[in-house]
């Protein structure tokens, strides 16, 4: 039994190989019509006349930048949908903030009380270290300079 899980195992992986194999050959195929088409343009290109050729290359130019274009249209597209998108996330984001907004306004008014006391005693800690700066005489030329900069 396992010499024929591993037998079957085999086969598997053979034919995956050889389905690799097929699709790398039709590539290259591919690829060869591809160099191939561009060498025969190539040449009549040489074959041209000098003012042929650079109308030639010009429309080349022409089709290569109108693909270019096609491009950056379809990826501007794409990133307005995502910007539409995440503006409508947005907007149901600042709804749910409302709403809990909303919730906290319902809150009991001693629990509210007691969040603005201790806001309070919050900011005025900050604001006792507001304005104070500690340095070293010799460094306030320096301190001055960066101040006014």
């Amino acid at each position: 039994p396992f010499l024929r899980l591993l037998e079957a195992q085999l086969q598997d992986q053979r034919r995956e190989h050889e389905e690799e194999v097929e699709a790398l050959k039709n590539e290259v195929d591919a690829m060869k019509e591809e160099l191939e088409k561009q060498q025969q343009a190539f040449l009549q290109t040489l074959q041209l006349s000098p003012e042929t050729q650079v109308e030639f290359g010009l429309q080349q130019e022409i089709t290569r930048l109108t693909n270019e274009n096609l491009d950056l249209k379809e990826l501007l597209e794409k990133l307005e949908k995502n910007e539409k998108k995440l503006k409508k996330q947005l907007k149901i984001y600042m709804k749910k903030v409302q709403d809990f907004e909303a919730s906290q306004a319902t809150v009991p008014a001693e629990r509210r009380r007691h969040e603005r006391n201790m806001q309070v005693a919050v900011q005025r800690k900050e604001k006792d270290f507001q304005g104070m700066l500690e340095y070293y005489k010799e460094d306030e030329p320096l301190l001055i300079r960066n101040l006014i900069t």
